[in-house]
């Protein structure tokens, strides 16, 4: 009976031993996210803003985005108005000025703070459609 109790220590002794400590949760996170945002950011539109691609961004964008980024995408979607939730103006020019195209592809993937991702819902290619779209407001 000493040996299978003295068997069963060192078994759960063994992993540990010889291990170098594992950083904190918190700080892998921190890390992996800082590095998905270098890579996001250097994500190349492979559509391009085409009439086709702008009207099929719309189309995507009315049925998954405007409900909180309204309609227009000034922001003011009746969702995020119950969540008092202040959105970005996509018709001002400046509004998406500092953010690459990887950046609002991934934050529409992924899903940013309280806003949900479409991975899984979209395939990339409509991603890229409503990123094109998006951008289009501010152009007018």
């Amino acid at each position: 009976m000493r040996f299978i109790l003295a068997g069963a220590l060192a078994l759960c002794a063994w992993p540990v031993s010889g291990q170098e400590p594992s950083k904190p949760v918190a700080e892998n996170a921190a890390t992996s996210e800082t590095k998905a945002a270098g890579d996001a950011a250097k994500m190349v539109n492979p559509v391009k803003a085409t009439a086709e691609s702008i009207a099929l961004g719309k189309k995507a964008y009315g049925t998954d985005c405007a409900m909180c980024h309204g309609k227009t995408g000034a922001g003011d979607g009746d969702l995020a108005a119950d969540m008092k939730l202040k959105l970005k103006d996509y018709r001002d020019a400046d509004a998406l000025k500092s953010m690459t195209d990887g950046e609002i592809f991934t934050i529409i993937e992924k899903g940013k703070g309280q806003m949900s991702g479409e991975e899984g819902r979209m395939k990339p290619g409509q991603i890229w459609d409503v990123v094109n779209y998006v951008r289009s407001l501010g152009k007018k």
